[in-house]
């Protein structure tokens, strides 16, 4: 089996020789010579994302393997379907994400790689959030990202645990099967969320994780700006993978709670048979109504355009197995 390591990088010149030369090392750890002896071969990547520094020359220079350098900056997304294109076109089996800044510790590889060599998992994320608390991480990003987990395992009925982190591990048949379409911001909230989709098992796995004092992130720069975007991606995702759901609830509640008035105001009704002084419970009620309807109709329509998009998934996915055939 052949893995491959990306390393998504932006301005990265400083950090990612040091990287480079700790996964290398990781590449001795008894693992390889025992359950993950079935690696034959391992290959670092390095995705340059528009740098306007020399971190494509740092990496080369590093020895890494596959250099992937465009410009200008096109963001992790962006990256992210670069990366995974170029680990298919190489024959990957297996692809370990991994930050450039050397944040984690590329020791932890092993543990994301053993669910999915046992067979048990297709996807693994390193979760930050366990009892193996991150360390110095800004507690607003902590509690935006538990607060988005949330919500996502309550649409998806699966429990996430941490949806941003970007050190994870993919098998073969996730990287054929995950697409991306959003390619503007971030993959790591879209990604879990369609693989949850299309029933891939996956996995988190608890990590330790010190946040460097003064660490500058480069995608969220704003947490104004990450929330936003973050906030869109997901409800877009969600709507896309659980369309029932997404517009079923709000219809059902709607309905419901019209149903309310229109007992509130019929029992007001036949106290005096007048509809005039208590016509505004009438009107609330049949708005609510239509607005539950029209809800209902939209989950409808959104879940015949998700057959639709099924079957389109499924042609890309044979022709990205036949296009990328070992």
């Amino acid at each position: 089996m052949k893995l491959i390591i990306n390393i998504p990088a932006y301005n990265e010149e400083s950090d990612i020789s040091a990287t480079i030369a700790k996964i290398k090392e990781s590449f001795n750890l008894d693992f390889y010579s025992k359950a993950g002896a079935i690696i034959t071969e391992k290959l670092i990547q390095v995705v340059d994302d528009g740098s306007t520094d020399e971190t494509a020359s740092a990496a080369k220079s590093a020895g890494a393997d596959i250099i992937i350098s465009y410009k200008p900056n096109r963001r992790l997304a962006y990256s992210f379907k670069r990366a995974v294109e170029s680990c298919l076109e190489n024959g990957a089996d297996l692809m370990v994400n991994i930050d450039a800044d050397g944040q984690f510790d590329p020791n932890d590889i092993p543990k994301l790689l053993t669910p999915i060599l046992e067979r048990n998992y297709d996807m693994v994320i390193a979760n930050r959030f366990s009892h193996l608390t991150a360390k110095n991480i800004p507690w607003i990003r902590s509690f935006l990202n538990r607060f988005a987990a949330s919500v996502v395992s309550f649409f998806l009925n699966c429990k996430a645990e941490d949806l941003t982190c970007g050190f994870r591990a993919h098998n073969r048949e996730t990287l054929l099967r995950l697409n991306l379409t959003n390619v503007n911001f971030t993959y790591t909230q879209e990604t879990i969320i369609d693989a949850i989709g299309k029933s891939l098992k996956l996995k988190w796995v608890p990590i330790q994780v010190t946040y460097f004092k003064g660490r500058q992130p480069k995608i969220t720069q704003s947490i104004f700006k990450f929330v936003n975007n973050g906030f869109k991606i997901i409800i877009k995702a969600v709507r896309d993978v659980r369309p029932m759901k997404f517009f079923g609830i709000p219809a059902l509640l709607l309905i419901i709670i019209s149903m309310g008035f229109f007992v509130y105001f019929a029992s007001l009704y036949f106290q005096d048979f007048k509809i005039t002084a208590h016509r505004n419970y009438l009107l609330v009620g049949i708005t609510l109504l239509l607005v539950g309807i029209q809800f209902l109709v939209f989950a409808l329509i959104a879940d015949m355009i998700k057959s639709n998009r099924n079957l389109t998934e499924e042609q890309m996915y044979l022709l990205k197995s036949e296009k990328y055939k070992k």
